[in-house]
This record gives C-alpha cells, sequence and structure tokens, in this order.
C-alpha cells in the first residue's frame, strides 16, 4: 500500500497504527501486535484525513485498498468458518466412536482374545498369490506353540478359517490372548501371510490435531481405524 503524505501526516499515521496495535488483541510470537483488519481499517481511514489537498488520493488506489481490506476481512471470516466446522466435525467423531464401544470388529491383526475356548475363532488370511503348505501356527500368551493347522494349497485371495479353540491333544485350551501365524510356500519361499480376526473394542482414542482415531481392542491393545475389515454387532 502506498501512501502519499508529508513528514506530518506519515506522523499521523504511524501514531494511530501503534495506538491500533496496542489495542489489537492478536499478538504474534514475539510479542508484536499483528496488523488486523481493524488496524487496516484505522489506516486506510488516517491515510484519507491526513492526505494532501493538492495531492490526494487516487481514486483506483484508494479502490484497490477497498479491495485489499474486503480481501482480508474475508480471510478472517474463512478461518473462524473453518475453526467452527472442526469443532463440528469433532463432535461428530466423538459421536460415531462411541457407537463402537463393545462391539465386535474384524480387524488386520496376529493376535486374537478367547473368552471362550468353545465357540472357537474364525478369521480370515490373505493369500497374496496361489500357494502350498498353508499352515497356520497358534502360540499362547507365553510364546508356546499350542495348535498348527495344516491348510494345504490354497488359490489367491481371502481365505477363510476357524480355529476350534483345541491343541494340538483335541483338549480345549484356556481363555486368553493368542497369536496366529500364517505361512505359505510362494513361489517356493516361505511367506508369512496378512490375517484378519475377531476382537472387542473396548474404547476409542480420538485423534488429535486431524490425526486419525484409534480404537483399543480387547487382548491386543489400539490400532488405527483404517485396520479395521468390518464392523459387527
Amino acid at each position: 500500500m502506498s501512501i502519499n503524505t508529508d513528514n506530518t501526516t506519515s506522523n499521523s499515521v504511524l501514531t494511530s497504527l501503534n495506538a491500533g496495535s496496542k489495542s489489537s488483541s492478536s499478538t504474534t510470537e514475539t510479542g508484536t501486535s499483528a496488523l488486523g483488519k481493524d488496524s487496516f481499517l484505522q489506516l486506510l481511514v488516517t491515510q484519507l484525513n491526513n492526505q494532501n489537498p493538492l495531492d490526494p488520493q487516487d481514486n483506483t488506489e484508494f479502490v484497490s485498498q477497498l479491495a485489499q481490506f474486503s480481501s482480508l476481512e474475508s480471510m478472517q471470516n474463512l478461518d473462524t468458518t473453518l475453526g467452527t466446522f472442526y469443532s463440528s466435525f469433532q463432535s461428530s467423531q466423538a459421536l460415531q466412536a462411541s457407537s463402537l464401544v463393545g462391539r465386535s470388529v474384524i480387524v488386520n491383526s496376529s493376535k486374537v482374545q478367547v473368552d471362550d475356548p468353545s465357540a472357537g475363532v474364525n478369521g480370515t488370511l490373505v493369500m497374496p498369490s496361489g500357494g502350498d503348505g498353508v499352515t497356520l501356527k497358534i502360540y499362547d500368551d507365553s510364546g508356546d506353540l499350542v495348535r498348527t493347522v495344516d491348510m494345504g494349497s490354497q488359490k489367491a485371495g481371502n481365505i477363510d478359517f476357524k480355529w476350534d479353540g483345541k491343541d494340538d491333544s483335541g483338549e480345549l485350551v484356556g481363555a486368553g490372548t493368542y497369536t496366529v501365524k500364517a505361512t505359505a510356500s510362494l513361489d517356493g519361499t516361505s511367506t508369512a501371510l496378512t490375517t484378519y480376526l475377531p476382537a472387542t473394542v473396548n474404547s476409542v482414542t480420538l485423534g488429535q490435531n486431524g490425526g486419525e482415531m484409534s480404537l483399543n481392542l480387547a487382548g491386543i491393545g489400539a490400532v488405527s481405524a483404517s485396520s479395521i475389515q468390518t464392523i459387527g454387532k
């Protein structure tokens, strides 16, 4: 913004700006007041009051300054609107999250909490391509192998499986957290496979500063919401 004034006028403008800055509630990290729309308007009015009568403000420049003021006000209003929108989004996210507590989900995980072994565990493994020697190995929370399940050859895709909750001797295991490791021979190479297992949502942690929401699952811990494949009842 250009200002055509003499020294007296310049001093008046600076005095006005300083007064506006002292009254401004918006400050930078260094403590200096920022030039908000009120200070901007005060500057414009002071400039008009102190312009040289023999060389008045150019109409084109005056309109340009008004346009700048309008643009500044619009940006500040947009910032306020976005703040309101973000608050509404957080409230909506909190409501959605609360509805997940206590529900069963299918999640990308190798761990599963078994409360009733007699009910068994249903899961899914992902075959990136057809392969042989598909095997499930199930470990207890102490790391001991309790069951090995041979699933033979499988085609590419999502393969459903069920563990009956028994160990290799045919006895039901105890309740607890178990780890399911699936492997297959793909093109002659032993490859670990992705598994999806059921879990119960104990609580939900909302993302901070736009971060992703995480679910706290029984026996598993916190997982990102994006790792959920299916939400059950």
